[in-house]
This record gives structure tokens, C-alpha cells and sequence, in this order.
């Protein structure tokens, strides 16, 4: 077997696969839920108008009776007579066929939602290819529809054999009986081969379903390369995007260290970390963070201090704290106003100035 282009299909679909997919008309969709409830709808109707139908057809047989010696046998009384029998049958039948429509409608709206594609009955090329007809003619979605309809044509057939079977003694003493009885009785026959059928071809739809479920989710699996490319295309090469981040931070880091050398202070925990403080009480609530880093940065943060005679005060807890709760533009936490006053306090007492 050839493999596929982009490799095995071992990847769920993604969202933007199944959108595509639905667009397309593509949905996991079961046959055999609307013939179930087309069945059911009809037998619930018959079952809940038979006296109805029963009171309308016979009052129609008496009509037809009653005018078989008056009606003049012409072609344009023939054309007459159809013409109202087939409107009274309408008439009487519509529920039904009203009935029968909304079970279809609604059977399919469960399955697949709002869905409306034109896709699907677009005229293609590819549909009048001889080799490509063939192929689907004996691909194995084809091959398990052949096998769920002789399947189906077998339980059902089975179905009806031994409900008749089993009602055959009764069968036969229906010469002895009026013609009423007779009909009830092949009414109450019917009615209960229908429901055993109802209930056989509820379970095949059932199962019928999960295989459309899995069918689906088959075909619409991806390759790994295929996310990737997918990825690529909805957020952008990956690559691109670090490489953006880094030049982000590289600026942001220029900017952080163009505004050290307004510190007040430098505190560290002494050798990995490093936070510098700015505070100007006539325009601040309280300090702010102008420069934080650990490591290498934070070397850098203590010889800028060092050059522009930036005080370095070593507090572990209070380094740490900052530098983990606090992001670079914000003012301190109230919870460390005292601390960080004593360490602006002994700054100022330092270079003689008034806090």
C-alpha cells in the first residue's frame, strides 16, 4: 500500500479539519436513524388516526358505490372522478405525509446540526472518472454498506418470516370470518411486524452509527506534519516567532537598562539576584521597580550600579521577594513599604540627603 504523502494518519483532527471538513458537507451521519424514525413517526400516527383514516376511507368506498350506477363511463367523467379521489386522499393522508417530512427533517438535524453545503452537489470532473467510479465502486466503504444492507435485508426478513409463521394457525380460519374481522385482524398482524421491525432496525441504526462516528474520525485524521503545517499557517513559523520574542526581550532589556541608572538602590541576594529601586516622593506613592535580573543580567545590573555610584545594599529575603512578585515598571507591594524604607533610609543617611 502506497504510503501518504505527509506519512501515517495517526493525529486526531484539529478544529480547523473538522470546520473544513463540515463546510464540505463531510459529517458523520447514519442512513438508517431517519428510516427508524420515519417508521416509528408513521406507526404513531397510524396507531393515533386509524380510527380516523378507518371512518374517512370507508365513507369514500360508499361514495364510490353509491355513484357506480348514476356515473356515466366517458373519459371526461373518468378525469373528474380521479381528480377528486386523489384530492380527498391528499386531504385525508397529509397528516401522515406532514408527519413523515418533520421525522426526516428532524432525524438528520440531530445528526449533524444546522448544516447547509453546496459543495457536495457541485458538478466536478473527477466525479465522471471511470477509474475513480470503479475504485469507489469496490472500496471498502462500499463493501461495508453492501454487507450492513444483506445484513439488514436478513434480520428483517427473519423477523417477518417468524411473526407470520407464528400467526399461521390464525391465518387460516379467517375464511370462516366476516370481512370487518378479517381486516382488524390483518391490521393488528401488520401493526405488530412493523414494531418488531421498529425495534431490530433501532438497534442496527444504533450501531450503524457508532461505525459512521468511527468512519469519520478515521478519515479525518492528520499526520504528524500536517499539524505542524497547520500550526505553521494559523500562529506562524515557530522559529520566526522565538526569534521575535528574543528581539523583543532584547529590547526590553535596553530599555530596563536605560532607565538603571535613575536606581536609588540596588538590592541583591547578593550573587544571583538583583532588583534596583527608584523612588521620588514628590511625584510617587511608593517605590518602583525600574531593573530586575538573575544571573548574568544580574551582574550587569550591579557593574552599571557600580559605574554610576548606585548604592548595593544585600538583603536575600527582600531581593527575592521583589524579584519574583514585583514586574518591572510596578510600585512595591504595601506588605514591603517598611522594608524597603529602612533600606532607602540608610541609603539617603549615606549620601547626607532628607527621606
Amino acid at each position: 500500500m502506497a504510503e501518504e504523502p505527509f506519512g501515517e494518519r495517526t493525529e486526531k483532527a484539529t478544529e480547523k479539519r473538522r470546520t473544513e471538513a463540515r463546510k464540505k458537507g463531510q459529517v458523520a451521519r447514519s442512513r438508517e436513524i431517519p428510516s427508524v424514525m420515519i417508521l416509528l413517526t408513521g406507526l404513531s400516527v397510524l396507531f393515533l388516526l386509524s380510527t380516523y383514516f378507518y371512518q374517512q376511507l370507508s365513507g369514500l368506498m360508499v361514495q364510490l358505490l353509491q355513484r357506480t350506477g348514476t356515473l356515466t363511463v366517458n373519459p371526461a367523467n373518468i378525469q373528474v372522478l380521479t381528480g377528486e379521489i386523489a384530492w380527498f386522499l391528499f386531504k385525508v393522508l397529509s397528516p401522515i405525509f406532514l408527519a413523515l417530512m418533520a421525522a426526516g427533517i428532524l432525524s438528520n438535524y440531530m445528526q449533524v446540526g444546522h448544516l447547509f453545503s453546496l459543495e457536495v452537489i457541485q458538478p466536478k470532473l473527477s466525479k465522471l472518472s471511470f477509474i475513480k467510479g470503479i475504485s469507489r465502486l469496490f472500496s471498502k466503504q462500499a463493501a461495508a454498506e453492501l454487507i450492513k444492507s444483506i445484513l439488514k435485508i436478513m434480520i428483517i426478513g427473519w423477523v417477518a418470516y417468524s411473526t407470520i409463521r407464528e400467526e399461521m394457525p390464525s391465518i387460516l380460519t379467517l375464511l370462516n370470518q366476516e370481512v370487518g374481522s378479517q381486516f382488524q385482524y390483518i391490521g393488528v398482524v401488520v401493526f405488530r411486524l412493523f414494531l418488531k421491525t421498529l425495534l431490530v432496525m433501532s438497534g442496527l441504526a444504533a450501531l450503524d452509527y457508532v461505525f459512521q462516528r468511527w468512519s469519520h474520525e478515521k478519515s479525518l485524521r492528520m499526520a504528524k506534519r500536517e499539524v505542524k503545517e497547520e500550526l505553521k499557517q494559523s500562529e506562524g513559523d515557530p522559529l520566526i516567532k522565538a526569534r521575535i520574542r528574543s528581539i523583543q526581550r532584547e529590547l526590553a532589556r535596553k530599555r530596563m537598562m536605560a532607565e538603571l541608572p535613575r536606581a536609588d538602590v540596588i538590592i541583591t541576594n547578593p550573587t544571583h539576584l538583583a532588583v534596583a529601586l527608584n523612588y521620588k516622593s514628590e511625584v510617587m506613592n511608593a517605590p518602583k521597580v525600574v531593573a530586575k535580573g538573575a544571573g548574568l543580567i544580574a551582574e550587569k545590573i550591579k557593574e552599571i550600579g557600580r559605574t554610576h555610584q548606585i548604592p548595593l545594599v544585600e538583603n536575600k529575603p527582600l531581593a527575592q521577594v521583589l524579584f519574583k512578585t514585583v514586574e518591572i515598571g510596578q510600585t512595591i507591594p504595601s506588605a514591603l513599604y517598611q522594608a524597603v524604607a529602612d533600606i532607602l533610609a540608610y541609603v539617603y543617611r549615606m549620601k547626607n540627603k532628607t527621606f
